[in-house]
C-alpha cells in the first residue's frame, strides 16, 4: 500500500484528534438557577462532572464513535492506494508493438483458450495505466501523466499529448489493431523523443526535457532496435509478450522468371522457412487467379546456432571438437558467475519451383498446408505468412534501343544474343531527333553507352554539374571558381519518360529532378567490394574478381530515390535510381576500361538489367507492395474515377493526380489489391468494360519477422532493457473513497447514539 500525501494526513490528525479530546474536557457555560430539589436533576450533575476541567475522562460511546470518524478522514487525507505494480517517474510513453508477429496466437486469454499477442500487450497496458498515480483532491498536479504511441513500419500517435485521464489512454489503447508488416522501432522512438522538448537552464545552457519512462509492449523481434535512441535521462523498460518457444513456418520469399529463350515458360520460385530446432515438413500449393495448379513437398531443416542443419550425431561430434578446441587452447568455456548464453538460433529454409507455359499475366498465390491435408501447417502460430501473392506481367519480347557515339561489340554482341522482339542501334543525333518527335515509346528500353543529353549532366537547379571530363583528373592546385548565385531553373532537355541502361557515364537529372546521384571526381584503377546479392537485378550476377581502369566517382545522395547496388573500393559502382517518369540503372564506368566483358557475368547483367527495366513498363515492378509501405503508381493518361478494392472486399475511392499518380497508404494488410478506373489501360493492365483493372500484391516475405521466437530483452542504441516479469492484472487501487465512505456510516451511527442518549 502506498501513500499519495500522507504528510498533510499527518497534519490533519494532529490538529483535529488533540481539539476533540478537548472540547471533551471543557466544561459547559451554565446559568443558575433555583430548585426546589436536585433528586430529578441526576443527569445534570452527571453532565456537570462530565465536563469539568480536567477531569478523569468516563467512557463514552460518542467519543469513540468521532474518534473513528476523524481517523477515517485524517487517513483519507493522505490518500491511501494499493498498486499492483509500482511505475519509476510520472511521465510513462507506452509504446504497443503492433507488427506483423503481434499476430501470433500463442498467449493465453485467461478462459483455457489463446489469444494474440497483441491482445495481451493492450491487457498489459491497460493494467499498467490502472497503476499510474492519481494526483487526488488537493495535489492533481502530481498525478502520472502518459502518451501512448503504435509501431510497426512506421510509428504513429495516438495521444499526443500526455494527460492523466485514465479512460482516454484506455480507449486509444483500444484503438490500436494489427497490422501484417514488418517491425520496426526508430521512427517511434524519434516520435517520443520529440514530445520531449529541451529545455534552457539559467547558467547550464541547454538542457534535456523532463526525463520519460519508455514502456515498450513487445515480443522482442524489432531487428533496427539498435538505431533507436532513447534520451539519456529516461528510463526504458521492456514486457515482453508471446513464447520464446513458439512454432512458426512462413513464406519468406517469392518471385518469377520467364525463360530469355522462351519468354511462355514461367517459373515461380517460393522460400519458406522453419524456426523450429527440429525438421519440418509442409505442402506448398500453387496457385494462379485462385485456381490450384499443383502442389509440392518441403523438407524444411530445422533452426541451428549457425544457420546449418546437422544430424544429432554431427552435431555431437561438432560438440565435442570444439570442447577438444578449447581445451588444447587453454580457454575455459565455463565462465565462473556469468549465466551461459544462450545461442542465437538462425531459421532453416527451403524452396520448391514451380514451371508453367503461360503467355497472360497472373495473380500467383503459394500457399502452405499441412502435408497431405487442407489445413494450415500445424502448431503454426502466426498466419499472415502462410500465404504470399505474386503479380506476373504477361509474356511479351522486349524492343531496344541501343544509343552510343561509336561501335561497342561488346554491348552489340550481348544485345544481339538476347530474345529481343527487335534491337535499334542509334547515334545521339537520331536519339535527339527521336525525342523531340515523341517516337521512342516504342523502345521498351534504351542502353545509353558513354552519352548523355547535355541536360542530364546539369543539376536540377540548372546548375553544370562538377565532373571533370573522361579523359582526366581536374588539374592538381587549380584554383575554384567563385560561386555565384544559381541561375533559374534549366529547361535543357535531359531525358524524356522511359527505361535506361546507362553505361560509362552518371546523370545528374532525370525528368527535370535530382538524379540522386552526385559526380565528385575521377578514380583510378579498383575493384568491386560487395554487392546486394538479394536485389532482383543482382541475382546471379557474381562480381567477384572484376577489375575496373578508371571510372568516375559517384555518391548516392540520402533520401534520394538512388539505391546503391555495387560498390568499389572507390565507391557505388552500380545505382539503381528513379526520378519522375525516367527509371535508370546507371555504370558509371566504360566497360571496355576493365575486364568485364571477358566475364560470363557481364552478359547476366546486361540480360537481367534488360529485363528488370523491361518488367518496369506501366509499373510492372512497383506491383509488389510490402504491408508497411505505400502504393504509389500512374495511370494512363485521360483516367478517372478510381478505386481500389482491398484485400477484405472493401472498396475506397482513390484520387488520381495531374499526372495520373495515384497513392495509397502504407498498407496494412497482406493479399490482393484491385485498382480499377475509368479510361484507356496500358499494356499490362486488364480491359474490363470502358475501363481497366490492375493488381497489386501484398505479402509480408520478412524472415526477420516471421522467425516468431519472443526475446528476453531488448538492446538499444543506448540502453538495455530485460523483459519484466508479469505484473498482476488488477491495476492501482485507490482506498480513500471506500474509507471516507465507511466513515459516513460510523458518523451516522453516532448520531443516532446521541439522539438516542437524549431522548432516555
Amino acid at each position: 500500500m502506498t501513500w499519495l500525501t500522507p504528510f498533510i494526513g499527518g497534519i490533519a490528525a494532529a490538529i483535529a484528534a488533540p481539539t476533540l479530546i478537548i472540547l471533551y474536557f471543557l466544561k459547559l457555560r451554565r446559568r443558575d438557577m433555583e430548585i426546589s430539589t436536585t433528586l430529578l436533576w441526576k443527569k445534570a450533575i452527571q453532565d456537570l462532572q462530565a465536563n469539568a476541567p480536567f477531569q478523569r475522562l468516563r467512557r463514552n460511546i460518542l467519543l469513540l464513535l468521532q474518534l473513528i470518524v476523524l481517523a477515517g478522514v485524517c487517513v483519507a487525507l493522505a490518500q491511501p492506494e494499493m498498486a499492483g505494480q509500482k511505475l519509476s517517474g510520472n511521465r510513462q510513453v507506452i509504446m504497443i508493438d503492433r507488427s506483423g508477429s503481434m499476430t501470433s496466437n500463442d498467449e493465453s486469454d485467461g478462459k483455457g483458450g489463446k489469444t494474440t499477442r497483441l491482445e495481451a500487450a493492450k491487457k498489459q497496458a491497460m493494467a499498467l495505466i490502472d497503476d499510474m498515480r492519481d494526483g487526488g483532491l488537493l495535489n492533481s498536479d502530481k498525478a502520472d501523466t502518459a502518451m501512448i504511441i503504435a509501431f510497426d513500419s512506421q510509428g504513429e500517435t495516438l495521444q499526443s499529448t500526455f494527460t492523466s485521464d485514465k479512460e482516454l489512454l484506455k480507449r486509444r489503447v483500444m484503438e490500436i489493431t494489427a497490422r501484417d508488416g514488418p517491425t520496426s522501432i526508430d521512427e517511434a522512438m524519434r516520435l517520443a523523443k520529440a514530445q520531449s522538448p529541451q529545455r534552457i537552464v539559467e547558467g547550464q545552457g541547454l538542457m534535456a526535457g523532463e526525463p520519460m519512462t519508455i514502456q515498450i509492449f513487445s515480443d522482442g523481434r524489432i531487428p533496427d532496435a539498435a538505431k533507436a535512441t532513447p534520451g539519456p535521462e529516461d528510463d526504458v523498460e521492456f514486457h515482453r509478450v508471446g513464447q520464446a518457444d513458439s512454432a512458426d513456418v512462413g513464406i519468406v520469399g517469392i518471385r518469377s522468371e520467364r525463360s530469355f529463350e522462351d519468354p511462355t515458360h514461367l517459373s515461380v520460385f517460393v522460400s519458406v522457412q522453419n524456426n523450429e530446432p527440429k525438421e519440418r515438413a509442409v505442402d506448398v500449393e500453387f496457385l494462379i487467379d485462385g485456381v490450384g495448379k499443383g502442389i509440392k513437398s518441403a523438407t524444411i531443416p530445422a533452426a541451428s546456432s549457425n544457420g546449418l542443419s546437422l544430424g544429432p550425431a554431427a552435431a555431437a561430434q561438432a560438440a565435442g571438437q570444439e570442447r577438444e578446441a578449447i581445451a588444447a587452447a587453454g580457454g575455459n568455456p565455463d565462465k565462473q558467475g556469468e549465466p551461459e548464453k544462450k545461442p542465437e538460433l538462425q531459421p532453416g529454409q527451403a524452396g520448391v519451383v514451380f514451371s508453367i507455359d503461360r503467355t497472360e499475366g497472373a495473380v500467383v498465390q503459394a500457399r502452405l498446408r499441412d502435408p497431405g491435408a487442407n489445413d494450415a501447417p500445424s502448431g503454426d502460430v502466426m498466419a499472415i505468412d502462410d500465404s504470399a501473392w505474386l503479380v506476373v506481367p504477361p509474356a511479351r519480347k522486349l524492343a531496344v534501343a541501343l544509343v552510343q557515339p561509336g561501335g561497342n561489340l561488346f554491348i552489340s554482341s550481348v544485345l544481339s544474343g538476347l530474345p529481343l522482339s527487335h534491337l535499334v542501334e542509334l547515334t545521339p543525333e537520331q536519339f535527339q531527333q527521336r525525342a523531340s518527335a515523341g517516337t521512342l515509346g516504342e523502345f521498351d528500353v534504351i542502353i545509353l553507352d558513354r552519352w548523355l543529353p547535355p541536360g542530364a549532366k546539369k543539376a536540377a537547379g540548372g546548375d553544370v554539374a562538377q565532373a571533370p571530363a573522361s579523359g582526366g583528373a581536374a588539374p592538381a592546385g587549380a584554383t575554384p571558381k567563385p560561386t555565384t548565385p544559381a541561375p533559374p531553373p534549366d529547361n535543357t532537355p535531359d531525358l524524356p519518360p522511359g527505361r535506361y541502361l546507362i553505361l560509362g557515364d552518371a546523370p545528374t537529372r532525370l525528368s527535370g529532378q535530382s538524379s540522386g546521384i552526385k559526380v565528385v571526381g575521377e578514380a583510378g584503377a579498383s575493384g568491386i567490394v560487395d554487392w546486394r546479392r538479394d536485389h532482383p537485378l543482382m541475382r546471379s550476377v557474381n562480381l567477384d574478381g572484376l577489375n575496373i581502369a578508371k571510372s568516375r566517382k559517384i555518391e548516392v545522395l540520402p533520401g534520394s530515390g538512388a539505391t546503391a547496388l555495387a560498390w568499389s573500393d572507390a565507391g557505388p559502382i552500380i545505382v539503381d535510381t528513379i526520378a519522375g517518369d525516367v527509371h535508370a540503372v546507371v555504370v558509371p564506368f566504360d566497360v571496355a576500361e576493365s575486364d568485364w566483358p571477358f566475364n560470363v557475368s557481364f552478359v547476366v547483367f546486361v540480360a537481367q538489367a534488360t529485363t528488370y527495366l523491361g518488367d518496369d513498363v506501366d509499373g510492372g515492378t512497383q506491383r509488389q507492395v510490402q504491408p508497411g509501405q505505400v502504393l504509389s503508381d500512374r495511370l494512363p493518361a485521360g483516367a478517372s474515377g478510381a478505386s481500389l478494392k482491398l484485400p477484405d472486399g472493401t472498396t475506397q475511392e482513390i484520387g488520381i493526380g495531374a499526372d495520373g499518380r495515384v497513392v495509397f497508404g502504407p498498407l496494412k494488410r497482406v493479399g490482393v489489391y484491385e485498382l480499377s478506373w475509368s479510361g484507356a489501360a496500358g499494356s499490362t493492365d486488364i480491359k474490363a468494360g470502358s475501363g481497366a483493372k490492375r493488381y497489386y500484391a501484398s505479402s509480408l516475405l520478412d524472415s526477420a519477422e516471421s522467425n516468431v521466437g519472443a526475446e528476453d530483452r531488448v538492446e538499444l542504441a543506448n540502453k538495455q532493457a530485460t523483459a519484466k516479469a508479469k505484473g498482476p492484472e488488477a491495476g492501482r487501487k485507490q482506498l480513500w473513497p471506500w474509507i471516507l465512505l465507511a466513515g459516513v456510516g460510523v458518523l451516522m451511527l453516532e448520531w443516532f447514539v446521541y439522539n438516542k442518549k437524549v431522548h432516555v
